[in-house]
């Protein structure tokens, strides 16, 4: 898979309470692959990212491995509740190589073959912080 992302940050201008403006297009390249055993439905991601942040380019590696359990069917089906886990390394391609690690756990329910919601505790690992936030998502299977 190949695509495009365009990111505008506004983060907070150290000592004080304004904000900077940051964009980042960004270019990526993925391969993605799936497995079942029994009950569980294991995802692998492996991309690389070409990031354009204002003048500077960047590289970026990203493995990213996830796990969804149906809980009271047998499949991930139409009304089923499922844990969802995922962890996700995030490798610059410059010094330090570590960037982040995305630790994510949460619960989950199949509205239907097309939709499905999540709810979950995010927490990303930096080198010298973490920082935990509680999402909800909707994902959709939406043939184009």
């Amino acid at each position: 898979m190949l695509g495009y992302g365009f990111i505008k940050s506004k983060p907070y201008i150290i000592g004080t309470n304004d904000k900077g403006s940051i964009d980042e297009h960004r270019i990526y390249q993925q391969y993605s692959t799936k497995q079942s055993f029994n009950r569980v439905n294991i995802t692998h991601r492996y991309r690389i990212e070409e990031r354009f942040i204002e003048d500077d380019f960047k590289l970026r590696f990203r493995y990213f491995l996830s796990f969804n359990i149906p809980i009271n069917k047998k499949e991930m089906i139409k009304n089923a509740v499922y844990i969802s886990a995922y962890n996700e390394v995030f490798l610059s391609g410059e010094k330090p190589i570590f960037d982040r690690n995305r630790i994510y756990g949460g619960l989950g329910y199949v509205i239907n073959k097309n939709f499905r919601v999540e709810t979950a505790i995010m927490t990303q690992v930096f080198e010298n912080k973490n920082r935990p936030q509680f999402q909800i998502a909707l994902f959709n299977n939406l043939p184009f």
